[in-house]
């Protein structure tokens, strides 16, 4: 019984040791090990999938919206030249004249009296020279006596056109054909006090203007003769060209007058309404991507992220040619770029993806 004890104890004991001695000498995972295992089958988990599409560089003409105001081309106010009664007033506000047609009448007697006296002196003189031309010619005056009696009869004439040119100044006429928008002057008023004073407003309506301010940063863009579309706050579009284009900045606002000249033949654009300019700027060649696209790297550079060759995230920096309502015209990117239009903030450079094509991309506007 003793030697059974005895037997159970030794095999206890030689099963004990040979349980310590496994841990020393059969083989165990290193932690190098074990982070290698786990490395292997994170690589076998799947790539994140992002959706993208491929870009086409092509020459976009952003266009440029600026708010501003229609602008006769044209205005004037109609003056008197000389002093006298306003005696007609042949125009009212709202009525088309013609160049040349008579806007009103100064009436002034002692002009007509100076013009009969110059028409009389002017007789005189003339049948003195020929009265007198035969005897100078036959020697029995001086020749001297000729001379003076030329000059005396040229003066006289010289004298009835200053009192005629005197008479016409009466005569108040439009410069060119227009619209009277303002008439001031009342018939009877201001005797022998009407020079320089205002009688109408006159305002020719073709062609009419678009008057723009363009800030310093897009006045690059803008070149004379470029064609614009100038949207009116009455819902019309007309189309027209640009016109002038300023070298000097408003010391207020430091912006830069922009004119749009528009065809206006039957005077349909007034005066001074609100109006919207839409200029259509240089080409620069760019590629049409979703808004939701644009992204911010962590240096703070705008930009999107792509797909390269080897399936790897990269970060392109761009720059925004336009912005519109649901897309956006960049630089910066290359032909066919992959670019991430869905999943492009889950994902970061150098990190490999499944691309999948985004068939609804290209189709926003």
């Amino acid at each position: 019984m003793m030697k059974a004890s005895r037997i159970t104890a030794v095999g206890i004991v030689i099963a004990a040791v040979v349980w310590i001695a496994s841990g020393h000498l059969l083989p165990h995972d290193s932690a190098e090990g074990q982070a290698a295992v786990r490395a292997s089958e994170a690589k076998k988990q799947p790539d994140f999938r992002v959706s993208v599409m491929n870009v086409a560089i092509t020459p976009h003409s952003p266009t440029l919206i600026l708010s501003g105001r229609t602008e006769a081309d044209h205005k004037v106010a109609i003056t008197a030249r000389t002093g006298g009664t306003l005696t007609e007033l042949r125009v009212k506000r709202g009525q088309h004249v013609e160049k040349d047609e008579i806007v009103a009448v100064l009436s002034d007697d002692a002009r007509k009296s100076q013009v009969a006296q110059a028409e009389a002196l002017v007789e005189q003189r003339k049948a003195e020279l020929d009265a007198k031309r035969t005897l100078i010619q036959s020697g029995a005056l001086p020749k001297l006596d000729l001379v003076n009696l030329e000059s005396q009869y040229k003066a006289a004439e010289a004298a009835l056109s200053a009192a005629r040119a005197e008479l016409e100044r009466s005569i108040v006429r439009a410069p060119w054909a227009g619209v009277i928008t303002d008439v001031p002057a009342e018939v009877g008023g201001a005797a022998f006090s009407m020079a320089g004073k205002e009688i109408a407003t006159l305002v020719a309506l073709d062609p009419m203007l678009a008057v723009v301010e363009v800030s310093e940063r897009k006045l690059a863009g803008v070149k004379v003769g470029e064609q614009a579309a100038v949207k009116l706050i009455t819902g019309q579009t007309v189309q027209g060209r640009v016109r002038y284009v300023s070298k000097s900045a408003s010391a207020t606002t430091r912006t830069y007058r922009v004119e749009v000249v528009m065809s206006n033949p039957e005077g349909k654009i007034p005066d001074g309404i609100t109006a919207e300019v839409v200029v259509s700027l240089q080409a620069i060649p760019a590629a049409r991507v979703p808004r939701s696209a644009l992204t911010i790297a962590s240096n703070g550079d705008i930009g999107v992220r792509v797909v390269d060759a080897q399936s790897n995230v990269q970060f392109v920096p761009v720059k925004i040619v336009e912005d519109r309502q649901n897309t956006m015209w960049l630089s910066g990117l290359e032909e066919g770029a992959r670019v991430i239009v869905r999943g492009q903030d889950f994902v970061r450079e150098g990190q490999a993806v499944e691309a999948v094509d985004e068939p609804n991309a290209t189709a926003a506007k």
